[in-house]
């Protein structure tokens, strides 16, 4: 069934290298982005926590280009996902200047948590940075797994597969090189 009205949210569920994610979209942009979760019924959760009622549908273009290039970025092809529009509807405004830090990081590049601060004014917010990227409803389009801890820790990541994922998807990047459990 297709979603229609001017406060309808739609989604889509689908296949990729590190298993089916979501994305959520409506009138705005994107309203939310799901990593792979353990059922597809708990993905569908995590997006109507930001798109409620939404119903399945298929992506408009502007959508479908998104998903096409999360594929492909975790298929290992670098993909820049900062032209996607986003729904920042209750979004607070120091969580929309993290996000908006975030989206400068280019593919092959990381950040601290820090250094997020430290641009926003005061290195001194880094934890509150740390949280703002905890509640990220945009996971790979702003790319939250570029953002490490000062020592280069991959700490902080909340997504299904926590550091585990966040280390895979700086390798896929290029961010990290391969280490000694890598298969060549």
């Amino acid at each position: 069934m297709l979603a229609s009205g001017m406060n309808a949210f739609s989604y889509t569920l689908f296949d990729t290298a590190l298993g089916r994610c979501g994305i959520a979209w409506g009138p705005n942009g994107v309203r939310s982005v799901s990593f792979a979760e353990t059922r597809d019924e708990a993905t569908v959760k995590h997006l109507r926590r930001r798109a409620p009622d939404a119903l399945e549908a298929a992506p408009p273009e502007s959508i479908a280009a998104v998903i096409s290039d999360i594929k492909a970025l975790f298929e290992g092809e670098a993909r820049d996902l900062s032209y996607a529009s986003l729904d920042m509807e209750g979004i607070g405004d120091f969580e929309r200047q993290v996000y908006e830090l975030a989206l400068k990081i280019m593919p092959g590049e990381v950040k601290t948590y820090g250094d997020l601060a430290k641009a926003l004014g005061d290195v001194a917010q880094s934890r509150r940075v740390g949280q703002a990227l905890g509640r990220n409803p945009f996971p790979i389009i702003v790319p939250c797994h570029r953002i490490v801890g000062a020592s280069g820790a991959m700490t902080g990541f909340s997504a299904p597969g926590g550091a585990e994922l966040k280390r895979k998807l700086l390798k896929i990047e290029g961010a990290l090189g391969p280490d000694l459990f890598d298969v060549v």
